[in-house]
């Protein structure tokens, strides 16, 4: 898994950051969501490479084997705003002063929340099964309450740690290794046994229910929208349609320059469709 990568830590300011990285050309940092670690482009990012691109493959904050920091009362430290600028500050140590941003599922509220505060570093946007979270709020109903119960149980205090704790494994039952790829999934089976990460990722969602929520609507106020070109996908065997109709139309006020199209996948499109992904991003970013 990621042949002839570099595998590094990096501090940023209040962490260190577990970091991938290889090639040459225009940079792409491709950013994981929950509960994976930056092991989940392990098929996509070395087909970037091949195709002309450096490619850079963090674990978030909190996630996988980068650092976690102080829990504050406002969940501000695993804040997106805090988890971009960790991100910012990895790219300027790795000498890249402008570079794409690609983000999945909680990477892609990341991706965004990088583009809005740093315009200047951001080039390109690729956003992949999220829709902002302030207007998946907006639109929760039964069916999003429902089905996506876990944002909200996640946020409560302590009971998700004790759940998830007591059977990581049955918790996240339904990742393979077959599916997944062995060492990946080896990377995956750590984090969700590894009581600091757990809480990390929970914080994660608590942020999004409140600080997170909070930084997007002042956005929308203040009419703050990415400036740089934007590209959506959504997976065709996950949800977004049956949730929000037309998933691109939540998008266009948030974007000046959007474009996007569904991708034949489940949820966890770098792992199920990589070649298409790979094909995908290549084509926008070129």
């Amino acid at each position: 898994m990621f042949q002839g990568f570099k595998d590094e830590r990096i501090n940023v300011g209040e962490v260190d950051l577990r970091v991938r990285h290889a090639g040459e050309g225009p940079p792409v940092l491709l950013i994981h969501g929950h509960p994976r670690t930056g092991s989940t482009w392990h098929r996509v990012a070395p087909r970037l490479v091949e195709l002309g691109h450096t490619v850079v493959c963090p674990d978030m904050r909190g996630y996988g084997r980068s650092g976690k920091a102080e829990i504050r009362p406002d969940h501000a430290q695993q804040s997106k705003r805090a988890v971009a600028r960790d991100l910012v500050h990895l790219m300027t140590s790795l000498g890249h002063s402008h570079f794409a941003a690609v983000g999945h599922d909680r990477g892609c509220y990341v991706a965004l929340r990088m583009a809005l505060d740093h315009p200047d570093r951001v080039s390109r946007l690729v956003v992949l099964d999220g829709i902002p979270i302030s207007e998946a709020l907006a639109r929760c109903d039964a069916t999003f309450a429902h089905d996506w119960y876990h944002w909200f149980f996640f946020a409560q205090p302590d009971k998700p740690e004790r759940a998830i704790l007591a059977d990581p494994d049955a918790w996240y039952g339904a990742a393979r290794p077959d599916a997944m790829g062995a060492e990946n999934y080896q990377e995956f089976r750590a984090a969700i046994h590894d009581p600091p990460t757990v809480r990390a990722m929970l914080e994660d969602y608590r942020a999004g229910l409140s600080i997170d929520r909070e930084h997007e609507e002042a956005d929308r106020r203040a009419g703050r929208t990415v400036r740089c070109p934007t590209l959506f996908l959504w997976s065709t065997r996950d949800d977004l349609v049956e949730l929000y109709g037309d998933p691109l139309a939540v998008w266009q006020p948030w974007a000046d320059d959007l474009r996007g199209a569904p991708i034949e996948s489940g949820h966890h499109v770098a792992e199920e469709n990589p070649l298409a992904l790979a094909a995908a991003v290549h084509h926008f970013l070129s």
